[in-house]
């Protein structure tokens, strides 16, 4: 039977073949790296940069080194190349062979000067073809200098390690921008459909948008955490970030930089260095170098244990620099490198990032609020078009912000807490408590507002469904928070605000722990699934499947989150496929998830009737809800009753003011629900010639109600038989369906 390692070669040497097949290639063949990193205590050689470059079109290998050595005597070279964690060749090499300066024989003192060196032909025929052309490619070279000569003979004096990569990446812009169009889109064209009428068409476009955002988001997060990741991992989650707002604007980072300096703060200069000095992006676990190696307090908390023996001094603000000169970085300090930003601007590159979209949208929409009115009094449109959005559009503006705060919820908290760790300056720390407590006030506030509307509508109507989708203010503002789910688990975005704040939480504050990180995460998503795929509380089948798949890919990216702590104690090959199979699986599910998302908008926006196209929720919420496509053949009907009241088409309700909360008042004649409505069936006109039955009996309740009696209000005489048949006989469709039937 073949061995597991045997096996873990096998698969990934068939993913390698597949995926170099289908990836683009660059123009020009190439390996380099970019850092020596010292893999052994007392190491006698040390670099603080180290840049190789080898293009066999030229036969020659390019080298720029600052290094430090304190060895002398005649060496030899012991080379052994890896990749995916897997040992595929080994040689011996003669410094001496090679005439290269200060190595034949190495004596102490400073190397300096690039040189180049010519490679033969036929060894550069060992390196196979598919290592120029797999992105992020997960190859080490280690050398180990032993000594020939001198009382050291035989043993080694430095062991160096270096990372090879070949220029591709899966860290391509492309998807970045292609995913962020997308998403973005998605969520325009449901707020289009919605101000059309369409609102039962917008709710599905929204909650599946919405969905496919966290995703990217929970993809994005993966790359934060501090934990070794293999390069492919690192790239791929990379392309996300721009979900969590880590864009790179250049005059931004200028201006972050130079608020924290007029701050008090002291700005990182790692990418201005990247000239002389090598950057370390953590990949795997670090050897043990000097335990006796000293570091500042604030380096001791936020260093992970495998790296923090490897760390000399630490630089202000978090930097971790080694002993012989070059930076580490890791966690959520890897992806600010990567995305070429210094650690000390992520905070504010993140926190401004969401804010300017908030901005933006607020422009965006008094700007279309003001296109819409000139465009009804020139007559250029339907006086109708729009009406709801132009007569309720700051409550419309007020949801919209809301939304904009629920999607950067994640990313606001993250990066606050980590800021109080960095305490990059005092100004910053200040906002990140002011933004922490803004976004957690807000959401909580409305999650209250959301419950005790909800409650209202269960204790008047028996189904928390009629206040939540029959009043287009609460709807509008309010309506972020409940319309992806169904009616009665409008309660579930509690669950999800504190499943965010424990993921952001353990993110934050256990970047030195990896192997706690992806334990807490294991089970957050684990409690995840599970309660996805038992309560499936969103609003319908293709809905839930949706999401829960969504929570089971973020289930198996945990558990191979756990595998890169090594816990397992697994062969490097294991590690190797599990980083790609992490790889392929994410993209896969994104690509499935995004072509969803684009063909069922399509579809929606080409199709005569939007609604009609949806299967009505078994909430009955699409009795409540104001949509075009039913309200049509009574326009005329509701215009009416609105002028009887005396209200503003499409917001005369206010079910969501304070006042509205408290009991009812007798010196006020409350208005009767309609005694009967029969349930909407699949047919279009069917639906339709029900609303109209449905309207027409709200409209002879409104003019009536000042001589109807409420049902609390029935005679003490009357018999408790009497009064369950008169309940009975009074008993609407949202009073069934939605699990508060009378037994």
């Amino acid at each position: 039977m073949a061995s597991p390692a045997s096996s873990a070669r096998a698969l990934l040497l068939h993913l390698l073949c597949l995926f170099a097949f289908v990836l683009p290639s660059s123009a020009e063949r190439k390996l380099e790296t970019n850092s020596l990193n010292s893999c052994q205590a007392n190491s006698g050689f040390t670099a603080s940069l180290f840049n190789l470059r080898y293009v066999p079109s030229k036969n020659s290998i390019d080298v720029n080194i600052s290094a430090v050595s304190t060895i002398e005597a005649h060496v030899i070279f012991d080379v052994s190349i890896t990749a995916y964690g897997y040992e595929f060749y080994s040689l011996n090499l003669d410094p001496c062979k090679f005439n290269l300066a200060g190595f034949c024989p190495m004596v102490s003192g400073n190397l300096g000067d690039p040189f180049s060196l010519t490679v033969d032909p036929s060894t550069a025929k060992l390196v196979p073809g598919i290592a120029y052309t797999f992105p992020d490619i997960d190859a080490k070279v280690m050398i180990y200098i032993n000594a020939t000569s001198g009382p050291m003979t035989g043993q080694s004096l430095a062991c160096l390690e270096a990372n090879v990569s070949n220029g591709q990446t899966v860290d391509l812009i492309g998807v970045k921008w292609a995913s962020a169009i997308v998403a973005g889109l998605a969520l325009v064209s449901s707020a289009v459909l919605s101000g059309l009428g369409h609102t039962n068409a917008a709710s599905h476009v929204a909650a599946t948008a919405l969905a496919l955002t966290s995703y990217f988001q929970s993809q994005a997060i993966v790359g934060l955490v501090g934990i070794p990741l293999p390069p492919v991992v690192q790239s791929w989650t990379q392309d996300f970030q721009w979900s969590l707002g880590i864009v790179n604007v250049g005059f931004l980072q200028n201006i972050f930089t130079w608020y924290q300096r007029s701050t008090g703060g002291t700005a990182a200069r790692i990418i201005d260095t990247l000239s002389t000095v090598s950057v370390q992006v953590q990949k795997r676990s670090e050897p043990l170098v000097a335990p006796s190696m000293s570091l500042f307090k604030r380096a001791e908390a936020i260093v992970p244990r495998s790296v923090s023996t490897h760390v000399s001094s630490l630089a202000k603000r978090g930097n971790v620099r080694t002993s012989y000169g070059s930076y580490i970085v890791y966690g959520i300090q890897r992806v600010a490198f990567r995305a070429g930003i210094e650690t000390t601007n992520l905070f504010l590159t993140g926190i401004v990032s969401f804010y300017v979209v908030m901005v933006f949208a607020a422009i965006i929409v008094a700007l279309f609020k003001g296109a819409c009115e000139l465009a009804a009094a020139a007559r250029w449109t339907k006086r109708d078009t729009f009406l709801d959005f132009r007569n309720g559009w700051l409550t419309v503006l007020k949801g919209i912000l809301f939304r904009i705060t629920l999607i950067g919820y994640a990313p606001v908290t993250i990066l606050s807490l980590w800021e109080f760790t960095q305490r990059d300056s005092a100004a910053e720390v200040l906002l990140a408590v002011f933004f922490l407590l803004y976004v957690n006030i807000s959401l909580i506030w409305a999650s209250y507002k959301l419950i005790r509307i909800a409650h209202r509508s269960v204790s008047l109507h028996r189904n928390p469904a009629y206040i939540l989708f029959s009043d287009p203010q609460t709807l509008n503002k309010w309506g972020f928070l409940y319309i992806q789910f169904r009616a009665s688990a409008y309660y579930f975005i509690v669950p999800v605000l504190g499943y965010t704040i424990l993921k952001a939480f353990f993110i934050a504050f256990a970047q030195n722990a990896g192997t706690v990180q992806a334990i807490a995460l294991l089970l957050i998503e684990a409690g995840a699934l599970i309660a996805a795929a038992v309560l499936r509380p969103w609003m319908d089948k293709k809905i839930n499947s949706f999401n829960i798949a969504i929570c089971a890919v973020n289930f198996i990216n945990a558990i191979f989150l756990l595998i890169f702590t090594k816990v397992f104690d697994q062969p490097a090959i294991v590690t190797g496929v599990v980083g790609v199979v992490l790889w392929v699986l994410n993209a896969a599910t994104t690509l499935i998830l995004l072509l969803v998302l684009i063909i069922s908008t399509a579809i929606v926006f080409f199709t005569d009737n939007p609604d009609g196209r949806y299967k009505f929720m078994g909430d009955d919420r699409t009795s409540f809800m104001k949509s075009q496509s039913q309200l049509t053949a009574t326009g005329e009907l509701d215009a009416l009753a609105v002028t009887a009241r005396g209200e503003k088409a499409g917001y005369g309700s206010g079910l969501d003011d304070n006042e509205s909360l408290q009991p009812p008042s007798f010196t006020q004649a409350p208005r009767s629900r309609p005694q009967s409505m029969n349930r909407p069936s699949a047919s279009v006109a069917t639906a339709s010639t029900t609303t109209v039955q449905n309207d027409r009996a709200r409209m002879s309740a409104d003019r009536h109600s000042f001589i109807t009696p409420p049902e609390d209000d029935i005679p003490r005489t009357m018999s408790p038989s009497t009064h369950a048949t008169t309940r009975a006989q009074n008993a609407s469709p949202w009073q069934r369906g939605a699990g508060y039937e009378d037994h």
